[in-house]
């Protein structure tokens, strides 16, 4: 069955082209030309992933994203972003927003298709991966492998196919610390085309999630000057 990937793009231009370069290469696609049309095809159906542009009539990008990653039935549907803004800033929003990755335009196709396949790859991996494995538990927080499922005291925490991923690999190596650059290859991959900063952005977006106090963390906290490490609570 061909991958169905959902193109939201207000200018039809870049819609259509995608599309075509998506549809040579064996994708199957759908397009969405503003907010509205993009939250109500996902409605009624599940795409494989997402392309979805920050300047968009109406409802824009972000709080598509947003609503995204805030509905249950979508939240795990891997996201990328793009944006005719170069500057940082909006990258970060998108990423703390729920977004898996970014292209800024103008882009190139080739590098368009190289992040789609990476993006499809490490979601897949997750899945895989998380397959074989059964439960997770650290005090209050449990992380079901076979369901994709994490609970903190009892309830039940929505978050996107990357920071679980994260999670996941945090949480199965406590105590120990990992650097940026080692996160960024165990979790997102030796293809992947993102920066550094992107690990920090994941981490708050995963901190707000799971911890009662993001600013004084007790499962995943910060080595200053190397990285990261879970946590085990006492």
């Amino acid at each position: 069955m061909a991958v169905e990937i959902l193109i939201v793009d207000d200018e039809k231009d870049i819609a259509d082209l995608i599309a075509y370069n998506l549809q040579r290469e064996g994708f199957t696609t759908r397009e969405a030309h503003d907010g509205e049309q993009a939250l109500a095809l996902l409605r009624s159906f599940r795409p494989a992933l997402i392309l979805l542009d920050l300047m968009l009539p109406g409802i824009q990008g972000i709080e598509v994203c947003r609503r995204i990653r805030q509905n249950p039935n979508t939240a795990s549907i891997p996201t990328i972003i793009l944006t005719a803004k170069g500057d940082e800033s909006d990258r970060v929003l998108g990423l703390e927003t729920g977004a898996d990755d970014y292209i800024t335009k103008p882009f190139s196709i080739k590098e368009t298709l190289a992040r789609i396949r990476a993006v499809l790859r490490r979601t897949a991996a997750a899945g895989e991966q998380t397959d074989r494995e059964k439960i997770c538990r650290h005090g209050c927080l449990s992380v079901d492998f076979s369901s994709y499922e994490v609970h903190i005291d009892g309830n039940k925490i929505d978050l996107s196919p990357m920071e679980f991923k994260l999670l996941a690999f945090l949480c199965r190596n406590p105590g120990r610390v990992y650097s940026r650059d080692q996160i960024l290859d165990h979790v997102w991959g030796n293809d992947a085309f993102v920066e550094l900063r992107t690990v920090d952005v994941n981490i708050r977006r995963l901190r707000f999630q799971i911890e009662k106090n993001p600013e004084k963390p007790r499962f995943i906290r910060t080595v200053r000057g190397v990285g990261y490490k879970f946590v085990e609570p006492e």
